[in-house]
Order: structure tokens, then C-alpha cells, then sequence
């Protein structure tokens, strides 16, 4: 906002910006209302496996670009979704941090007994990190995407953190 030829906004002043809500009114912040957690991951990643990870998501499968499509800009349940995330020496499909999901999307060679396998241990180290792990076949996406959304929001509502609200004050308790 100018007046006089001054600049009034916000930022130019150094005020602090509205919260989430309901313009200068208060309302709580983003960062309360989002499942969104703001920190980082505390494992580091080398650059070869992080170039690896970026090579992924540029060359997805149509599976998962039909569920990137219904994960991203916290479309299912407001829960954000990351994709091709590195995570110790494997790269996960989906992470969602704030419920701690990884959502692994095999194609037609993860069934050979030695990929179950490799697998089973990538299942392994991811789990150790703290993630549940939910695979699901290409075709059950291609076939299935509303099953397969389902049990993702399923599992998002049993681990995602929940908003305490505050208590009502000043009403009489019977």
C-alpha cells in the first residue's frame, strides 16, 4: 500500500505478516495447520545418490506419475508428500515425513525371489528410520488407483500427528 508516495506494506515496514485466518485478525500459523513437519532430515545424502534421485524423477513411470498426480500439493488429506526422496542408500518413491509413510510402487522385476530380497532389506533400512512402507504393483495403481488411495489415507490418518485444539474456558462442567 502507498500513500504519499510511501511504501506502507508489511514488509517494507518490518511488520510481521498475518497469521493463517483471517487477515490482521490472528488464526493460527501455517506451520500449525499444515502436516507439513519443517525440519530436515538428519541422515546426509551423497551427491551421487542425490543426482540418482533427480534422474528418477525426471524418468517416472506412468504409475507413478498417475499417483504423483492425486499425492501432490497436499491433495489427499492435506498431507505433503515428497517424491524420489533419498533416504540411507536407497531412494523411496513417496515419503510423507509428517506420518512417517514411504510408498513404494514395484514394477514387474521387483516379483523375481532375489529382487524380494533386495527388497526386504531396503524394507528394512528404511523401516529402522522410523517410516511404515507401503507397496503397492504398478498395476494396482493403473487398475486400482481408488483402493490404492484408500490405504494411503488410511494409513496417513492412523500415523499423521493431529491438531490439539484448545480447550473451552469458562463454561460450566456438570
Amino acid at each position: 500500500m502507498t500513500v504519499g508516495g510511501l511504501d506502507l506494506s508489511a514488509r517494507r515496514l518490518g511488520l510481521p505478516l498475518p497469521l493463517a485466518g483471517e487477515g490482521w485478525g490472528g488464526g493460527v500459523s501455517p506451520q500449525e495447520v499444515s502436516m507439513d513437519t519443517p525440519k530436515k532430515p538428519i541422515w546426509t545424502v551423497s551427491p551421487k545418490l542425490r543426482s540418482n534421485a533427480r534422474a528418477l524423477r525426471k524418468n517416472s513411470t506412468d504409475a507413478e506419475r498417475i499417483l504423483w498426480s492425486e499425492l501432490r500439493g497436499h491433495r489427499l488429506l492435506g498431507a505433503g508428500f515428497r517424491r524420489q526422496v533419498p533416504i540411507e542408500n536407497y531412494v523411496a518413491d513417496f515419503v510423507c515425513h509428517a506420518a512417517r509413510l514411504v510408498i513404494e510402487l514395484d514394477g514387474g522385476q521387483h516379483f523375481s525371489e532375489e529382487a524380494e530380497q533386495r527388497d526386504a532389506s531396503r524394507s528394512a533400512a528404511i523401516e529402522a528410520k522410523g517410516f511404515q512402507i507401503l507397496r503397492f504393483a504398478n498395476n494396482d495403481v493403473l487398475a486400482n488407483r481408488a483402493g490404492v488411495l484408500e490405504t494411503i489415507a488410511t494409513a496417513i490418518a492412523a500415523r499423521a500427528p493431529t491438531l490439539t485444539l484448545p480447550r473451552k474456558r469458562g463454561g460450566k462442567r456438570t
